[in-house]
C-alpha cells in the first residue's frame, strides 16, 4: 500500500509539520510506503503521485490545493487540525470549501471527541465517516543544544510559531509582571516566525525584556527534548488549537503544563489534574506563581500528566486506526 500525505507549510516547524512526519514514520513501520507532499510551498504541483490513499490535513487547504490539480484524487482521508476546524468552518468566505472537502471525503478525522461535536453539529450527515484518534507522541533522544538554562532560575518554555492565533505577547505581557515579583523567572520562545507583523511585535517585545526572555527560533524537532529536560514549566496560550504536540510532549516528560481554555487544550489537559487550564489573565498569573512556588504541585501534575500520555497518545495505535481506515477506503 501506498499513501500520500498532503500537508501545508511542511517544512516550517510546526504542528502539522510533527504529525505528519510522525503518522509517515509509523505508518513505514507497518510495511505502508509514504509519500509527503507540502501543498503550500511546492504550490506549482498539477499532480500527485500514484497512491492507493491520499491523505490531506487541513480541510480549506487541501480543498485549494485540489483545485489546482488537473487530476483529482478519486479517494482521500481529511484530518482536521485546529485552524480549519475553529476558524474556516466558521468563516464565511472559507466555509463553503470547508463543506465540499469533507463531503467529497471517503473518511474525516479529527483529535478529540468535542472536535468531533463541533464538526458534527455543523455537519451532521458525516456522522458514519468521522472518527476520533488521539494523536500520538514522538520520543526524544538527548542531543546538545547551544541554550542552557541558568542556574537558579524558573524557566517557562513557550512553543509556538509565531502568529496570532498563538497569542504569544499574552505570555510575555503576563510573565513580566511575575518576574517583577521573582527575578528567577525566565522564558524561552520556540518557533519560527509565520507571520511578519506578529513576527516583530514580538521580537520587540523579546529585545525590550531580554534579560530575562530568550527567542530560541525555530528549532529542530529532534532537539526539543534537550529543552524539555530543562524546562520547569511548558506553556500553551493559544486563542486555538487543535491538539498540541508540544503539550502531549511536554506531558510525556512529566512536565506541569498550562494552558488556554480551548478544545484542543482541553482535550488534553484537565484542571488540577493532567494541568492548570486558565480562562482569565488573573489565573494565568495565579497558576503561574502556584507552579513557581508549589514543588507538590509540580510533581503531582506532571506524573498525572505523564500517565495520561502513556495511556491515551501511543504513537503505534494513532497509526494502525489510520491503517484501518486506508484498508476499509482501498477494499470499498
Amino acid at each position: 500500500m501506498k499513501v500520500v500525505l498532503v500537508t501545508p507549510n511542511f517544512h516550517q516547524s510546526r504542528g502539522n509539520t510533527v504529525t505528519v512526519q510522525r503518522i509517515a514514520n509509523e505508518l513505514e513501520n507497518f510495511k505502508v510506503q509514504t509519500e509527503i507532499i507540502s501543498m503550500t510551498e511546492d504550490n506549482d504541483i498539477t499532480s500527485l503521485p500514484e497512491a492507493d490513499v491520499y491523505h490531506g490535513f487541513h480541510a480549506y487547504r487541501f480543498y485549494t490545493f485540489m483545485e489546482q490539480l488537473e487530476r483529482k484524487p478519486k479517494s482521500y482521508v481529511i484530518t482536521l487540525t485546529g485552524t480549519d476546524l475553529n476558524h474556516n468552518l466558521f468563516d464565511e468566505k472559507t466555509r463553503p470549501m470547508v463543506l465540499s472537502c469533507l463531503q467529497k471525503a471517503n473518511a474525516v478525522h479529527v483529535f478529540n471527541e468535542e472536535a468531533k461535536h463541533i464538526l458534527l453539529n455543523e455537519l451532521p450527515n458525516i456522522l458514519k465517516k468521522t472518527h476520533v484518534i488521539p494523536q500520538g507522541i514522538d520520543r526524544f533522544q538527548q542531543v546538545v543544544i547551544d541554550h542552557k538554562k541558568e542556574n537558579q532560575t524558573f524557566l517557562f518554555v513557550l512553543p509556538a510559531g509565531i502568529r496570532k492565533v498563538k497569542n504569544v505577547p499574552f505570555a510575555i505581557e503576563f510573565l513580566t509582571q511575575l518576574n517583577e515579583k521573582y527575578k528567577n523567572v525566565r522564558l524561552w520562545l520556540v518557533g519560527p516566525i509565520l507571520e511578519d507583523d506578529e513576527g516583530k511585535k514580538v521580537e520587540e517585545l523579546v529585545h525590550t525584556n531580554s534579560s530575562w526572555i530568550t527567542y530560541l527560533g525555530q528549532v529542530p524537532h529532534n532537539k526539543m527534548g534537550t529543552i524539555y529536560q530543562q524546562a520547569d514549566c511548558v506553556l500553551n496560550t493559544s486563542i486555538s488549537e487543535g491538539q498540541p504536540s508540544s503539550i502531549l510532549e511536554a506531558m510525556a516528560h512529566e512536565l506541569p503544563v498550562i494552558v488556554s481554555d480551548n478544545q484542543g487544550n482541553r482535550s488534553i489537559v484537565s484542571h488540577q489534574e493532567t494541568g492548570l487550564v486558565y480562562n482569565t489573565p488573573d489565573e494565568f498569573l495565579d497558576y503561574t506563581e502556584q507552579i513557581m512556588n508549589n514543588n507538590e504541585l509540580r510533581q503531582m501534575l506532571g506524573k498525572n500528566a505523564k500517565d495520561f500520555v502513556d495511556q491515551h497518545h501511543n504513537s503505534q495505535k494513532e497509526a494502525k486506526h489510520l491503517l484501518n481506515i486506508y484498508q476499509d477506503i482501498i477494499s470499498n
